[in-house]
């Protein structure tokens, strides 16, 4: 099977494929829920902080990228319904057959969109336990023709 979501929806799964265990090293910076917390930016002190507050924010940005390598984003402008409806639109999208998805199983990193569950299932050897949709959307905008409105 092609996606994590086929595969769990399955009915036919009762453990987790070999193909998806990661060996742990025990020499890696493990992350303490109990003690650490996701990075949050304020989006608005880029835009309307004085320049020692952007200067600030980016810093905090960079750090959050190295550490991390994603942060949250709160005050970003982007109203609750465009929110909730890119959810929307984007469950719709992976509720598409697999054949539907296919279509976007981009044979190129920089595809435009791309669909699949690893970067390389014929090369990775450990597979992440996700399904993803990567879409550009700058400078041009790109979306799928399927679902219908997203």
């Amino acid at each position: 099977m092609f996606c994590v979501k086929g595969l769990s929806e399955s009915g036919r799964l009762t453990s987790v494929p070999s193909k998806y265990f990661f060996e742990k090293d025990l020499n890696d910076d493990c992350i303490n829920s109990e003690a650490e917390t996701i990075p949050i930016i304020d989006f608005s002190m880029l835009t309307s902080g004085s320049p020692e507050q952007r200067y600030k924010t980016i810093q905090a940005i960079g750090n959050a990228c190295l550490k991390w390598g994603f942060f949250e984003v709160i005050n970003h402008g982007v109203p609750n319904t465009l929110r909730d409806e890119m959810i929307r639109a984007s469950e719709s999208f992976f509720d598409l057959s697999d054949e539907q998805k296919r279509e976007y199983a981009g044979k190129k990193l920089f595809d435009p969109i791309r669909w699949g569950t690893s970067f390389n299932v014929n090369v990775d050897k450990t597979l992440f336990w996700r399904d993803y949709l990567k879409i550009h959307v700058h400078p041009q905008f790109n979306a799928p023709q399927n679902p219908l409105g997203f």
